[in-house]
């Protein structure tokens, strides 16, 4: 979603472009309500993007439609945020570097647009929470599925491969905290929003296991392909203005919950 804010003089009021909510909102193709929609917003966050989990970027990682899909995308809204002139913050993503992943590169490049007009930008680190879309799912909600319809976890990889996680709560409230500061934020370096924690992937399995009975974890037996090993160590500037609350396990016990109740 593109996620606008609008200041009334009592409160604010989110506006989403999102293509989920309608089709006609394809960032991809006509932006001229886009327009429309950042006029009357006070700050955006350009959230939007052709992005999963493992699966779907391994899947996808040499596919022309998601590089056209975001290029697209970025060169379409960043135009109106250029016009405009609007206060705003991309959403990149840790594997900004990692040049053997296309989505990676995008995310590069949505760093160069952003500071060759003067916004600021984040780097999420894998943010977990609801999902609806299997085939874009990311590893957390995976598992968990796979554990309540199955009790069975089949591990794409052997586990050893080290992540850091986010609740989507702690980002959300990032996100509001960095926009209520942004003038205070200096720009053309990254804000990494994590919780500093690395975690294996077989930790995670097992953390799920172990909150859903009789769930039976198989390791797989490659090696990580989306992220290659690469482990970036992120920039704790973030925590001049923020800082996590929700821990992991915490996290995927909520989730847990929540998918237990559409599994029932």
């Amino acid at each position: 979603a593109l996620l606008d804010y609008y200041s009334g003089e009592d409160e604010v009021t989110p506006i989403q472009y999102d293509v989920q909510i309608d089709r006609t909102m394809d960032l991809t193709t006509s932006i001229d309500a886009v327009y429309e929609y950042i006029d009357i917003s006070d700050f955006v966050f350009f959230l939007a993007y052709d992005v999963g989990g493992a699966k779907f970027l391994d899947k996808n990682k040499n596919n022309i439609s998601l590089i056209q899909n975001n290029s697209r995308m970025m060169d379409n809204v960043f135009e109106v945020l250029k016009d405009t002139k609007k206060p705003f913050i991309f959403a990149s993503s840790q594997m900004s570097n990692m040049l053997h992943s296309s989505y990676g590169v995008c995310k590069a490049l949505g760093e160069h647009y952003t500071n060759s007009i003067g916004g600021k930008y984040v780097r999420f680190w894998n943010v977990y929470g609801p999902e609806h879309d299997e085939e874009k799912a990311h590893v957390i909600t995976d598992f968990i599925n796979n554990a309540l319809s199955k009790k069975r976890i089949d591990m794409l990889t052997d586990g050893n491969e080290k992540r850091q996680f986010l609740h989507t709560e702690d980002c959300g409230r990032c996100l509001a905290t960095l926009a209520s500061q942004y003038n205070e934020i200096p720009g053309g370096f990254p804000l990494d929003i994590t919780t500093f924690e690395w975690t294996t992937i077989r930790e995670i399995a097992d953390i799920v296991a172990n909150n859903i009975p009789d769930t039976v974890v198989t390791p797989g037996q490659r090696k990580d392909m989306t992220q290659n090993d690469m482990q970036n160590e992120p920039n704790e500037a973030i925590l001049r203005y923020w800082s996590p609350t929700i821990s992991l396990e915490e996290g995927i016990k909520q989730l847990i919950e929540l998918y237990r109740k559409d599994h029932e």
